[in-house]
């Protein structure tokens, strides 16, 4: 049997002969020329100039600690001279030594009782912020209740008006209650500060999590607080972890309600740094740079903790998911 080849056939046959090669030969692809395979000149410049862009962020972000670092090793008289250093050459632990044994004044606090109180004060606030957010979260979140809508607008109110707009009235609040100079005075305006925020953030994180997963949980034999113990609150482990890193540095860095109601022994660590400036003497801003760094230290060892934490509460969400 005999097959005729019309100019039709060869006219749809002439894209195959191109690609594949005559007749009888290996149907192979021809592999694609390296011009081709390069991106657009277009995106590369547009890479390029986020890459730039990305590193600019970044070096700006670190730089101030890095110099915080290097003045707080380098001797006073190379730190006020006219030619900077970026390295401390003239390396010494006298700042550190000085930081660690300067009184806020005459018979009041230093670093370690400042650390003390800092650690009480921020421990506290942790714990009492995360359990009434991690409460009311669940209550606006899963019940349906007169007036929600309203507390949430209320909730997003408060985070939005600042603390100092606040601060005379927050001052005769606890004056009246004579919590004045006082770790529970400063814990409960912490609280109070802290835990709109966080609750509109736990919000979050308990609407993404389906009921249906506890509702299976308990037509497999589980109680409905077995079914949230068990299968929601492990997803709710990266949220928990998130508040309390906000709730924890807020709580350790503040310093407005601090100085206006702690004195004395009580100080935290904040207020206490205005104990290396004086009227009478120059700043020692070895000290300082140095006191600022033993500041800094709970909390890169408290984020780096929670850090792994936070990534394994994320993969076992997403297993349990």
């Amino acid at each position: 049997m005999s097959t005729q080849v019309t100019p039709a056939t060869q006219l749809a046959t002439v894209g195959v002969d191109e690609i594949a090669g005559p007749v009888g030969d290996a149907k192979t692809p021809r592999p694609r020329s390296l011009a081709a395979r390069r991106p657009p000149r277009g995106r590369l410049a547009t890479r390029a100039a986020l890459n730039l862009a990305a590193l600019i962020v970044f070096v700006c972000s670190v730089f101030p600690v890095y110099w915080m670092l290097n003045m707080s090793f380098t001797r006073g008289e190379s730190i006020i001279s006219r030619t900077p250093s970026f390295l401390p050459l003239d390396f010494t632990l006298r700042n550190f030594q000085t930081a660690w044994t300067r009184e806020a004044a005459p018979g009041q606090t230093d670093f370690t009782h400042g650390l003390l109180s800092s650690t009480l004060v921020t421990v506290g606030v942790l714990v009492a912020t995360l359990l009434f957010a991690f409460l009311a979260s669940i209550a606006v979140s899963r019940i349906r209740f007169r007036g929600r809508r309203s507390f949430i607008v209320a909730v997003l109110i408060v985070q939005m008006i600042p603390g100092e707009a606040m601060m005379f009235t927050i001052y005769g609040m606890v004056d009246d209650w004579r919590l004045m100079n006082t770790l529970l005075g400063l814990g409960i305006v912490y609280v109070a500060a802290v835990i709109p925020f966080t609750i509109w953030t736990l919000r979050g994180f308990v609407a993404g999590v389906p009921v249906d997963l506890e509702e299976a949980a308990m037509i497999d034999g589980c109680t409905r607080s077995q079914a949230f113990w068990r299968v929601t609150f492990p997803l709710l482990a990266p949220g928990l972890v998130a508040t309390g890193i906000f709730a924890f540095i807020q709580s350790w860095n503040e310093f407005t309600m601090a100085l206006l109601l702690m004195k004395g022994y009580n100080l935290t660590l904040p207020p206490w740094l205005l104990s290396f400036q004086s009227a009478t003497e120059a700043t020692n801003w070895g000290a300082v740079m140095a006191a600022s760094t033993l500041i800094s230290i709970p909390v890169v060892i408290f984020f780096l903790i929670v850090q792994g934490r936070m990534s394994g509460g994320l993969v076992a969400g997403a297993v349990k998911g």
